[in-house]
């Protein structure tokens, strides 16, 4: 498949649908005599303008800083928990229904808590993200092994697997495609708490989520915000993540190409 046609059939459906919703947002704008629905291009301008002052640079900048940090520590625990959970039937009865019930929490739930133990602290906006992203990792790496058919066991005893070493290279590698559904899980968890505790704790300054609560902005300065929020969520997602799912399941023949 050549580069050209690659790219279009990548790129083409998500701008067909994001040209579509502008079309909509612009026609929305023009009929309405509100300031509380800009046009497109008044965005544009303010996002232009917080390029030129290097607002948007240094929030974001900030933003992925933080999420980098606290994205690793989610994983790292959600995994190794999810692993415990799977080795041990009394843990997994014990522990699942807590995990479940902190994933179900919503993530502004825990920023007072955090205020209170960390103060309005990057700490604090950290503890959120981690809370709100790692059960979702945790959940994932358990239902993906308990998923694994227990006929992969079974071939890896009779071949001369025990212990760690079925693990890791029978059990582990089989329950890697719902793996990496937990981390793509575990990414959007983590990138709406992280904003949500920047929007709320005020000492988060120069996050994106910060942008949202300034005080005194102006609504196409909001949108922008949220807009550049929305791309570095979906890009990363679609980049990053995507691509890797889709080689997973290249390579395990279930992924058709056309």
């Amino acid at each position: 498949m050549s580069r050209a046609r690659w790219l279009a059939r990548e790129l083409g459906p998500p701008l067909v649908g994001i040209g579509g919703v502008i079309s909509i947002w612009a026609i929305a704008a023009a009929l309405t005599e509100t300031t509380a629905i800009p046009s497109p291009m008044a965005v544009w301008s303010a996002f232009i303008d917080g390029v030129r002052d290097g607002t948007i640079q240094e929030a974001a900048a900030k933003t992925l800083i933080r999420l980098a940090f606290s994205f690793v520590v989610a994983v790292a625990f959600g995994t190794a928990l999810g692993l415990v959970l799977a080795l041990n039937e009394f843990a997994r009865r014990a522990i699942r229904p807590l995990v479940v019930a902190l994933q179900i929490t919503p993530f502004v739930a825990w920023v007072p808590l955090a205020v209170i133990w960390f103060g309005a602290t990057e700490r604090a906006v950290v503890f959120v993200t981690i809370v709100g992203s790692f059960p979702a990792m945790t959940l994932a790496t358990l239902q993906a092994i308990r998923q694994v058919p227990p006929l992969y066991e079974r071939t890896g005893r009779t071949l001369g697997a025990k212990g760690w070493a079925l693990y890791r290279k029978v059990i582990l590698p089989a329950a890697l495609p719902g793996v990496v559904a937990g981390l793509q899980q575990a990414w959007g968890f983590a990138w709406k708490a992280l904003t949500a505790g920047e929007l709320i704790v005020a000492a988060a300054h120069a996050g994106l989520g910060h942008l949202l609560g300034r005080p005194g902005a102006d609504v196409p300065t909001l949108l922008a915000a949220l807009a550049v929020i929305l791309v570095i969520g979906v890009a990363v997602d679609y980049l990053l993540f995507g691509r890797l799912d889709r080689r997973i399941r290249r390579r395990r023949g279930l992924l058709v190409e056309t």
